[in-house]
């Protein structure tokens, strides 16, 4: 099993940044993918990004040029760096992972199979 923690959620102004983390443990070795979505009130969930473990990387259009995925694999934390955030990004984030490689393309949440509680992310007008 693989337990998935996130952290590093908030309130910022329009424009601002936040950094997000998710610290992995358990059995890390079923994280080959590993993701992060939002989902806002009323809305569906989207995929944000995702990283595979070559460390190839892949974007919604929505976040491109604003946000970036990283993994520390010697401290088994994802992160999601968001800069230039707007409105709306608000919205709940969790952290999603998956012993596959990530397929690419549309970052579809069906394809994760373990998830974390969430973290908010709130930015005002």
């Amino acid at each position: 099993q693989v337990q998935l923690v996130e952290s590093g959620g908030g309130s910022v102004q329009d424009g601002g940044s936040l950094t997000l983390s998710c610290a992995l443990s358990g059995d890390t070795s079923k994280s080959n993918c590993m993701g992060w979505f939002r989902q806002a009130p009323g809305k569906e969930r989207e995929g944000v990004a995702e990283i595979d473990s070559d460390g190839s990387t892949n974007y919604a259009d929505s976040v491109k040029g604003r946000f970036a995925i990283s993994k520390d694999n010697a401290k088994n934390t994802l992160y999601l760096q968001m800069n230039s955030l707007k409105p709306e990004d608000t919205a709940m984030y969790y952290c999603a992972a998956d012993e596959w490689d990530c397929s690419g393309g549309y970052i579809n949440g069906a394809d994760f199979t373990y998830w974390g509680q969430g973290t908010q992310v709130t930015v005002a007008s």
